[in-house]
């Protein structure tokens, strides 16, 4: 190839791709590209930004508002992306892979130790991949996923572009397991048939676990199955788990199945997971298959939870067969809880009767269950209901002869069932004995009594019982009020409804009984419904009816007791009915205080939590997102999402907001895109508070489908709607992102007076003023001045952009428009020319403020004091300090900075101690910060003795240094050259256990090693190191440089290793000039290291510390690593010296590769430079001792176009080897290739 070829070669090369990285959150570089962005979008736009919606036209000064659906906001998004950085694109010289080499730059950064010796490469070799990735693998901690897609490329690049290429078996392990790390699953997924690790494999399960692709998961379990490798048990887990979360119920069962198979004892969150199974077995029916699971988990583990047995003895109850359920108990030899016994003793007395009952628990006896007053009590109970009353005392007596007290329940039922079948003089007894026994009779026993009492007709006994409540405080009784009639209210009865007569007629014809003296008496009501009532309540006393007592309390909004009731009911056997169990979870989740409740309640009862409707789980996840749940609040929503229930809007918004506000930003991105696809629609409110969140985290991506979600769904709103996206992303300093984006959208509406003023406050805040004046043209086009406050930022700045014009315009605007706001605006406008520092100006305006009889006040005084002290005008200063003093005006902090400056400046050090005083009586509370910016002053002017003295006037009073009056002293006495009182301060500091700033560590260390007390810094940065401070760039090179300056150079290396080593050495650090000292001394190792180390931190290092370590490896006869650094540097776009490229040059011309160094002069015509003379020379002349008289020609020629003349003995050597040359030159036809090369060269003249 000719010189002439390589420059074109070069040309065409030019304009080359690069890469760079996708943002997958547009935020992140928004701020740094927006200026560039308006200028391209805004300013280059058909629509000219002074009239930016000018498309339609507003009567009311409001939103004009058309059709969104037609908007792309996808392209708005994309339009939002910053432009590539042109000075990270990779140099893309004579490479033959440039997709290959541009994932190769990617990885620079990471491995750049082994990607250098790659870019001289003509392709990679499967053992260069590997390489690649064993190197990425053990580099990498937070693994970042751009990074691991450009690994990706170039692991199928070897697949795809070359044929018979084949990877290497641990390539194929390591990229699927680096897929899997950063969620690449799908890529991962693809791999599966050439690997054999079945930690790989665990891991892409799990990886596709932690998003929920629970068919993938199953999937890559069920290829690991078929391939003979066993999963881990924590990879069991896992995916049992979430099938049992998404009521898999076979596939959980299969999984399951095969996890116990493999044997071994399980530990405790093992069995808790197949725990998990069997219970969701039970849920399903499928019992035979959960007693089958408990008896192969029971030899591998020491006790599975009673809640598993007591689920399938409910599913066994719930199928009544009973006598499955007693061969289970044997068979797994395990003993009833009161629980399940209960209910079941329960069941049986309800369906097939309490004989029967007594049986079973007979045989539960049997196998070692031991009954306790609860059990008896529902045997007594049911035997009251069924009439059999010797079997109930019978139980009665077994349960006294083992020391229980019968529940209130019981004596209840004992009670009713004595009136039931007329046994009327007993039943007062059984009050007596409970009384007896310790045991106070509350308000049902007593209801029992009377009721008992009413339907014998024996309303004396009846008086005494309402007589006694009233003694026990159970009731109140007013002496008006009749005990009868109290009795039938406590009954339930109407009083008004049922009386009690006497029956005056002297036959007695309507008397039904007598009372104790012989009167007759009659009921004057409905008998056969008085009768009924009665009954009725002597018949629930017989059996407690705990749904009707919870569904009471709840709806009287009792919540405890309703749970208390819940409890005794599973205790008694008895189970919640769906409709009341769904009240009570409803009535929990509306109660903030019931949260732990409403979870207890959920686990307790997972069958009835199974049969929720949709309307009571969107209430759950509601409540448990609302509450910070989220684990429980993402289980239940799941739940609802495979059940394909509806999900409402405000189930959606209550999960994504505590997620985005913690920023839980891979479950954020997985409900939002859910929300999204099930139509979601939050509220106005809602969407503003969201958007809040999301603008937090600068995910401008998600905010722009937030608001076209909004306009779409909300036709009617959509004025609000825009009002709001404008005033969140304003708050968020995201005012010109907004902006943009109503830019584009300027053909559905136009922007009203309060929305510019937002905007325009918004860009004051992120201090984007050039922007805040285009908007303020374009508003004022349209509407009056801004309001007051927009008004009173913009002058000064107006002012200081030498927009003086301008700002006189906003002024007399608003002294036009709002005359009563002319004293702001004048204040406004004279603090903009202090700020330009236009003191003649300030005066002009100060004199006309006083002739339309303003007077000055303090705040216009601080800022004239602060313009004159700028000035320079000592006297103007003075007078104005008089009058604020005269006048007892407060002086500012600010103004009291910028005096302190001056005082100092001109050496008027006692007025500025004297000003100090009287801010001292103004500000007593802040006398650490006054006395801060009068130690700075006075250390910058070099006035240490003074400060000296402060200081002890300080301790007097005192006043606490605090950490930024340390850093002051620290950096001013160096200011002024007294390093021992700057290094006393600064171990002071430390001593008291503040952090002296970065700067302050710097300057003292740098100090100490210019002063040549080296012993001191490495004792200060030992410090450091045990306090884990960051060691800079300035602090490390200032010790290592001077520890070499020692020939101490083992040391200085240790100190480098052990900055990396403790992770001391921050993110920007820049080792360039510490690189040209170890290649100096010939330590050419520890330069690369330090290179390696900027360049895994994201810093390039410059051209200079590459061209040490070329020319430092050329000097050790090391030409790969020279060559590998020098195709590093063209890559970072960095152009080596002239005098590196002639030491290459003729180092290759030595070693025989010509072309190689014909390829140097390519590169430097390329990077847009000429090749010395010298190189020229050096190649031709190695192209002559090659005998390769053609090249040299072309090489010659090239030189004399870039204007040099070559020497006569390189003329000479050529023509004498002229006999030798065979071809002729075919550019120029028959002349002859000595012609050719002797005109070209001068010698022959043209004729």
């Amino acid at each position: 190839m000719t010189a002439n070829q390589c420059v074109s070669r070069c040309i065409g090369l030019r304009h080359h791709l690069t890469s760079r990285k996708i943002l997958e959150k547009l935020c992140h570089r928004m701020l740094h590209s927006l200026s560039i962005l308006l200028r391209r979008k805004l300013f280059h736009s058909s629509f000219s930004l002074i009239h930016p919606f000018s498309t339609l036209t507003s009567t009311n000064h409001h939103f004009q508002v058309n059709d969104f659906s037609h908007v792309d906001f996808h392209a708005i998004a994309q339009s939002l992306l910053p432009p590539p950085n042109p000075s990270s694109l990779p140099h893309k010289h004579h490479h033959p892979n440039s997709p290959l080499k541009t994932h190769l730059f990617n990885l620079s950064t990471v491995v750049p130790e082994t990607t250098r010796a790659f870019w001289r490469l003509p392709h990679l070799e499967p053992q260069h991949v590997l390489q690649l990735l064993l190197a990425f693998q053990s580099n990498c901690i937070n693994v970042e996923v751009e990074k691991v897609r450009s690994l990706w490329e170039i692991f199928k690049w070897g697949i795809e572009k070359n044929v018979g290429f084949n990877h290497l078996l641990k390539s194929y392990e390591i990229m699927a397991s680096l897929l899997v790390q950063v969620g690449l699953l799908k890529e991962a997924e693809g791999l599966l048939f050439a690997l054999e690790s079945d930690g790989v494999f665990e891991k892409l399960i799990k990886g596709y676990v932690g998003v929920r692709e629970l068919e993938r998961g199953v999937s890559v379990y069920d290829v690991m199955k078929g391939r003979g490798m066993v999963p881990s048990r924590s990879c069991y887990s896992v995916l049992i788990d979430l099938l049992v979360k998404m009521k898999r119920t076979r596939c959980a069962l299969r999984v399951a199945t095969d996890m116990v198979d493999l044997g071994g004892i399980l530990s405790g969150d093992e069995v808790s997971v197949l725990e998990k199974v069997i219970v969701l077995l039970c849920v399903d029916g499928r019992i035979q298959e959960a007693r089958n699971m408990v008896k192969k988990v029971l030899p591998l583990c020491s006790e599975v939870s009673s809640f598993v047995f007591d689920e399938i003895a409910f599913a066994y109850c719930d199928r009544k067969d009973f006598k499955d359920l007693i061969s289970f108990y044997r068979e797994v030899k395990c003993v009833p809880t009161l629980k399940a016994t209960n209910r079941v003793v329960n069941s049986l007395c309800r369906d097939y009767g309490v004989e029967r009952a007594g049986l079973f628990l007979q045989k539960l006896e049997g196998l070692g269950f031991s009954p306790d007053e609860v059990t008896y009590g529902i045997l007594i109970g049911w035997s009251c209901h069924e009439g059999k009353m010797k079997k109930a005392l019978s139980c009665l007596t077994v349960l006294l002869s083992k020391g229980f007290a019968p529940h209130i329940y019981t004596y209840n039922a004992l009670i009713s069932g004595l009136f039931k079948v007329g046994m009327l003089d007993h039943a007062r007894e059984i009050l007596d004995e409970m009384i007896d026994r310790g045991i106070l009779p509350d308000i049902s026993t007593f209801r029992v009594l009377i009721a008992g009492y009413c339907k014998s007709r024996q309303f004396d006994k009846v008086k005494v019982l309402i007589h006694e409540m009233e003694s026990r405080g159970l009731i109140k009784l007013s002496s008006m009020e009749n005990p009868i009639s109290k009795a039938f209210l406590i009954l339930g009865l109407n009083p008004s409804s049922v009386r009690l007569k006497r029956d005056n007629d002297r036959k007695l014809s309507k008397a039904e009984f007598f009372d104790d003296i012989g009167n007759g008496l009659y009921l004057d009501t409905d008998v056969d419904e008085y009768e009924n009532h009665v009954s009725s309540v002597l018949e629930e006393s017989v059996v407690p009816n705990f749904n009707s007592s919870v569904k009471e309390e709840c709806s009287n909004g009792n919540l405890k007791n309703a749970l208390i009731l819940v409890e005794e009911m599973l205790c008694w056997g008895q189970e919640l009915m769906l409709p009341v169990f769904s009240m009570l979870v409803r009535q929990l989740c509306s109660s903030r205080s019931q949260m732990k409740s409403l979870i207890n309640l959920l686990e307790k009862m997972p069958h009835s939590a199974h049969k929720l409707n949709q309307e009571t789980l969107n209430l759950v996840v509601q409540a448990y997102s609302k509450k910070g749940l989220l684990h429980k609040a993402k289980i239940m929503l799941d739940e609802m999402l495979q059940s394909k229930f509806h999900v409402k809007n405000e189930t959606y918004t209550a999960i994504l907001m505590p997620l985005c506000k913690k920023g839980n930003m891979q479950d954020f991105a997985y409900y939002w895109d859910v929300a999204r696809r099930n139509n979601w629609i939050p509220s106005l409110e809602d969407f503003k508070h969201l958007l809040t969140h999301i603008c937090h985290w600068k995910m401008l991506k998600e905010a722009l489908q937030f608001l076209e979600i909004m306009l779409l769904s909300n036709p009617f709103l959509k004025l609000d709607i825009c009002h709001v996206f404008l005033e969140v992303l304003s708050t968020s300093c995201l005012t010109s992102t907004a902006f943009v984006v109503l830019k584009q959208l300027q053909h559905c509406f136009i922007l009203d007076h309060a929305a510019y003023n937002n905007i325009i406050r918004g860009l004051c805040r992120e201090r984007k003023f050039s922007l805040a004046f285009t908007v303020l043209d374009d508003m004022l086009d349209k509407y009056p001045a801004p309001c007051l406050d927009v008004s009173v930022l913009l002058i000064p700045q107006l002012c200081k952009a030498h927009r003086y014009e301008k700002a006189i315009a906003l002024k007399d605007i608003i002294l036009k428009e709002q005359p009563s706001f002319s004293h702001a605006a004048h204040c406004a406008l004279i603090c903009g020319c202090c700020d330009m520092g236009n003191i003649g100006k300030v005066g002009i305006l100060f004199r006309k403020m006083l002739s339309k009889g303003f007077s000055l006040d303090d705040k216009l005084s601080n800022m004239l004091i602060k313009g004159h002290c700028q000035a320079n005008d000592l006297r103007k200063v003075g007078e104005l300090l008089g009058v604020a003093i005269r006048k007892d005006w407060e002086l500012t902090l600010s103004s009291y900075r910028y005096l302190i400056q001056f005082m100092c400046m001109k050496g008027r050090v006692l007025f500025a101690l004297s000003l100090k005083n009287l801010m001292l009586a103004q500000y007593p509370l802040d006398g650490h910060i006054i006395y801060n910016i009068l130690i700075f002053y006075l250390l910058l002017a070099g006035n240490s003795l003074v400060v000296h003295k402060i200081l002890s006037e300080m301790e007097e009073r005192k006043v606490v240094l605090d950490e930024v009056g340390h850093n002051f002293l620290v950096c001013g006495f160096l200011h002024c050259k007294d390093l021992s009182s700057s290094l006393h301060y600064l171990t002071t500091m430390i001593s008291k256990g503040l952090k002296p700033s970065n700067r302050s560590l710097r300057k003292v260390i740098s100090s100490l090693c210019n002063a040549g007390d080296l012993q001191k810094a490495l004792e200060l940065s030992q410090e450091m190191r045990l306090r884990g401070w960051i060691h800079d760039s300035t602090i490390q090179t200032s010790i290592v440089e001077s520890l070499l300056s020692c020939g101490k150079i083992l040391e200085a290396e240790t100190f480098l290793d052990r900055m990396g080593e403790e992770s001391l050495t921050p993110d920007s650090v820049n080792y360039d000039y510490l690189i040209k000292c170890f290649c100096r001394y010939g330590r050419l190792n520890k330069a690369v290291h330090l290179m390696n180390t900027m360049l895994k931190k994201n810093n390039i290092p410059t051209s200079t510390s590459y061209d040490f370590l070329i020319h430092g490896f050329c000097a050790q006869n090391i030409m790969d690593m020279s060559l590998n650094f020098y195709s590093e540097m063209l890559n970072w776009n960095l152009k080596p010296g002239i005098d590196i490229v002639e030491m290459l040059v003729h180092r290759v011309c030595q070693d025989g590769e010509t072309e190689l160094a014909e390829q140097f002069l390519v590169d430097m015509i390329y990077g847009g430079e000429t090749p010395s003379k010298k190189m020229y020379c050096t190649v031709i002349k190695s192209y002559h001792m090659e005998n390769n008289l053609r090249k040299a020609s072309g090489l010659m020629q090239a030189m004399q176009e870039s204007g040099y003349q070559p020497d006569f003995e390189t003329h000479w050597s050529l023509i004498s080897n002229l006999n030798s040359a065979k071809g002729k030159d075919t550019d120029n036809g028959s002349k002859g290739f000595l012609s050719t090369l002797l005109s070209k060269s001068g010698f022959l003249q043209k004729r």
